[in-house]
């Protein structure tokens, strides 16, 4: 029986886990056809960009023709042809040509991290504005709820000023809350109508048939490994480095293998039966070059002075990914009091509903008054949910800038 319910225990894991994973993937695909091309080719145009990049040490082979007419070695114009493939190839740049490739290496990375982050903050506002939908809908009961008991406070204050008890104040004031309380409705459908129109520009996708995530509390060390920002920010700063190593390598020594093939007319000077030349030729050979710039050190020190800059952001960066999940885990804990104290406050309308009912039954209390303390409590269970929606929202901050998830 225990080796069953461990079983049993496994399968239910599994199947939350399949879940989990069909709603993130379906998640993942939330944005529209359009959007999710943009960011495709986003990411092809890097790693073509990137590609060229990686190459560019390699000099292109030059193809040239020449056809020259000249009239210097009688009355006819005398023309020749010719035909060349050149190549000045660089071998040796004093490490500049391995600099070069990780440079182009470390800027493809840190272009995709920052395409990631763009498509991840699309998915985080098209899954926030999911919430916020949901969130709207609630709120918007809680709201018809609230008019209930304004409309019912309107009855009783006017069968009071009737009767000479209350002073015209006091329904004035009851008619004045209902009408704020159904502008605050208003302004929420409204709302809705915006929240709708928001979504219809991220995603073709409705929003009805998307079932939302339920966001938990990561680690603080796997925000911390798993943060585009700032894996982002230590791919520039190692761009960086790299591109110091490329600038001081241009102020140094360089080789490079050259080689020429022609095939072309032989100069008029030097036709005739004698000639020794021949049409067709090779050139080779190599050269040894350095310049001599006079901002060679500025320029060597700008490129030090950024990557000093891309390091200590990097730095920062840490501070600021520390702070942000702080920030998120301490609004969680207010968050997670509002729950609670709405918890108790349920406790205490269910028992006073349930006093109010059996006093309407006695006949000490009317029934207007045993629904105001139902509507009462069903706020009261509204909030939770409210407030349940808030956590997820600040959860979403966290999971649209780490890799691998939603």
């Amino acid at each position: 029986m225990k080796g069953l319910n461990v079983l049993k225990k496994l399968l239910v894991v599994c199947s939350l886990l399949f879940v989990s994973l069909v709603c993130a993937d379906e998640l993942g695909d939330i944005l529209s056809k359009n959007k999710s091309l943009l960011f495709e080719y986003d990411l092809k145009s890097n790693d073509l960009k990137s590609d060229m990049l990686s190459n560019s040490w390699i000099n292109p082979v030059r193809l040239r023709y020449n056809k020259d007419y000249t009239t210097r070695f009688g009355d006819k114009s005398v023309g020749t042809e010719t035909y060349s493939v050149i190549i000045d190839q660089p071998i040796f740049r004093s490490g500049g040509i391995y600099y070069g490739i990780k440079y182009a290496q470390a800027q493809r990375e840190a272009n995709e991290a920052e395409i990631k982050l763009q498509r991840r903050a699309m998915i985080g506002d098209a899954i926030s504005v999911l919430f916020n939908l949901k969130k709207n809908r609630l709120e918007q009961n809680k709201m018809r709820y609230l008019i209930k008991n304004d409309t019912i406070d309107i009855h009783q204050k006017r069968d009071s000023y009737d009767a000479g008890l209350y002073d015209s104040s006091f329904l004035d004031q009851a008619i004045l809350k209902k009408s704020q309380d159904e502008t605050v409705l208003l302004g929420l459908k409204l709302n809705l109508l915006e929240l709708k129109q928001r979504f219809a520009l991220l995603s073709d996708k409705n929003p009805k048939s998307l079932k939302l995530p339920h966001l938990k509390m990561m680690s603080k060390k796997a925000y911390t490994k798993n943060n585009l920002e700032l894996k982002k920010d230590k791919l520039r700063a190692k761009q960086s480095e790299y591109n110091a190593g490329v600038t001081r390598a241009k102020y140094l020594p360089a080789v490079s293998l050259q080689g020429q093939y022609t095939d072309g007319d032989i100069n008029p000077l030097f036709g005739g039966g004698g000639s020794a030349l021949d049409e067709r030729y090779y050139n080779y050979g190599f050269a040894v070059s350095m310049p001599l710039d006079i901002n060679s050190f500025k320029d060597i020190e700008a490129s030090k002075v950024e990557r000093l800059k891309a390091a200590t952001k990097v730095l920062d960066k840490k501070e600021t990914v520390s702070e942000e999940y702080q920030w998120i885990k301490n609004s969680l804990k207010i968050l997670d009091q509002r729950i609670m104290l709405a918890k108790k406050e349920e406790i205490v309308y269910r028992k006073l509903y349930t006093l109010t009912k059996n006093l309407a039954k006695a006949g000490e209390k009317t029934s207007l008054d045993a629904k105001v303390m139902s509507n009462a409590l069903q706020i009261r269970k509204l909030d939770q949910k409210i407030y349940k929606i808030d956590k997820q929202i600040q959860l979403l901050k966290l999971y649209i800038r780490v890799e691998n998830v939603l």
